[in-house]
């Protein structure tokens, strides 16, 4: 591999795969295509933007000229998929989109790259996509059960990922990655939602009793482990990415309050999300076969989180306008102002 195609690199876990292959592979080129929807920044690009191997196209990986078009003029070896639309809340609002670039999206990848003879793809999943469950971890093998329409629109992308492995022999794999944190994570996923919302003394909205469990992954774990999938891992395999760090939302939500100094005051607990998977815990088995190990000091990694949304107000700040001022009132403020009633 020399020319790799990362789409969806100005999102978070992407923009951080992104960075760090452009500083660890100098010989590559790394080449982003991302449409830049609300989600797409490329402040988060920045640190690589004058680096000699890192290229940027703007474009939609549902629009197969524009995919060709990139494919071809780079020579593309290899192609990271991060696109995705990927918030819950949003997916029950209005599922539309999700079925476009989740599903649609990974087909027009695949279809270009075997057109053009690329083999090697690599997908960037979700533990969502096998639901949940009370005891136990999920292994790979395991069935696919979706509770939401984000979860089941990337659950369809990864089956079409199978379908040209199988039906045309590509070179493809697939990673499941838990929750994620750190820095450049959008505004609208939890912990920087509230990192962001208690700086201001704004109220917390945890859903429910805050009792669900999440496996927290650093993202810079995550890109190394995707980074070790797409260099040795086996064709056709499927490769689960956990933190091994599970952890309570109400948990997380009162460290990151002691962390910032603030009063537990500003918690909400409000109308939970339909469908609200309860618990996420997946094997990292196989994926530590191949060399992977993270950082499993949470405590030190969560507070260096907060502490990069203190340093970076900038950063944040001019994102939370606009589009994303409606969606929080679309989702949050009916049922932050029943909680108080």
């Amino acid at each position: 591999m020399k020319n790799i195609l990362v789409t969806g690199g100005a999102g978070f876990i992407g923009s951080a795969f992104v960075r760090h292959m452009v500083e660890k592979y100098p010989h590559y080129t790394i080449i982003v295509l991302d449409k830049l929807t609300y989600a797409g920044n490329t402040d988060n690009l920045l640190p690589v933007h004058d680096e000699p191997n890192y290229r940027f196209e703007r474009g939609d990986i549902a629009d197969a000229v524009t995919v060709k078009r990139v494919l071809e003029h780079y020579q593309v070896d290899a192609i990271v998929n991060f696109a995705a639309e990927s918030h819950v809340d949003r997916s029950i609002m209005s599922s539309h989109a999700f079925l476009d670039t989740d599903v649609i999206g990974v087909y027009v990848l695949l279809e270009q790259a075997r057109a053009l003879g690329i083999t090697r793809f690599h997908q960037v999943s979700t533990d969502e996509v096998y639901g949940w469950l009370a005891e136990g971890d999920f292994k790979e093998t395991d069935t696919l059960q979706p509770n939401n329409p984000y979860s089941a629109a990337k659950a369809g992308g990864e089956m079409m990922v199978r379908a040209y492995h199988v039906t045309h022999g590509m070179y493809t794999t697939i990673t499941r990655g838990s929750n994620t944190y750190g820095p450049y994570q959008y505004p609208e996923k939890m912990m920087p939602l509230f990192i962001t919302e208690a700086i201001d003394d704004r109220p917390l909205p945890v859903y429910g009793d805050g009792k669900q469990v999440r496996d927290w992954l650093h993202v810079d774990d995550h890109a190394r482990a995707i980074d070790l999938v797409l260099h040795v891992g086996a064709a056709g395999e499927v490769y689960n990415v956990g933190g091994e760090n599970e952890q309570h939302n109400i948990d997380v939500t009162h460290r990151l309050l002691q962390l910032l100094g603030k009063p537990k005051t500003l918690i909400r607990h409000v109308a939970d999300r339909p469908g609200h998977d309860r618990r996420y815990a997946v094997d990292c088995t196989k994926i530590r076969a191949l060399g992977w190990q993270r950082n499993d000091d949470f405590e030190s990694l969560l507070a260096q989180t907060v502490a990069w949304y203190q340093r970076n107000e900038w950063w944040w700040r001019k994102i939370k306008t606009g589009e994303y001022l409606e969606f929080y009132k679309q989702q949050y403020a009916q049922r932050l102002a029943d909680a108080q009633a």
